[in-house]
């Protein structure tokens, strides 16, 4: 079973930055090393949607809407994953949630969420 915990999030005002941490434990085998972190984040009233991802191996993808400000990273000797947003905007409050998912069976697990407020 796999256990993902958010941290980081808080209040800010428009401009201002965050760093998100994502901590991995449990049992995260995934065939070829063939495992994805992702994060995703929810609004109030809106679905929840894709924000970054970063597979063990591969190049780093992002939404439209954060490239350029959010820059998402891993250290797998902790096995963390980091999301440094900056630049931030009102549009980017939400609740932000970590994701890993194993490509090869499908398997995947989220975390609980840490909650993101920009203000102006």
């Amino acid at each position: 079973q796999v256990q993902l915990v958010e941290s980081g999030g808080g209040a800010v005002q428009a401009g201002g930055s965050l760093r998100l941490s994502c901590v991995t434990s449990g049992y995260t085998y995934c065939k070829y090393d063939k495992d994805i972190m992702s994060w995703y984040r929810q609004a109030p009233g809106k679905e929840r949607e894709y924000v970054s991802s970063i597979p063990r191996d591969g190049a780093t993808a992002y939404a439209d809407s954060v490239k350029g400000r959010f820059t998402i990273s891993q250290d797998n000797a902790k096995n963390t994953v980091y999301l440094q947003m900056n630049g931030l905007k009102i549009e980017d409050t939400g609740t932000y949630y970590c994701k890993w998912t194993c490509a090869v069976d499908g398997n995947n697990a989220w975390g609980r969420g840490t909650q993101v407020t920009v203000s102006s």
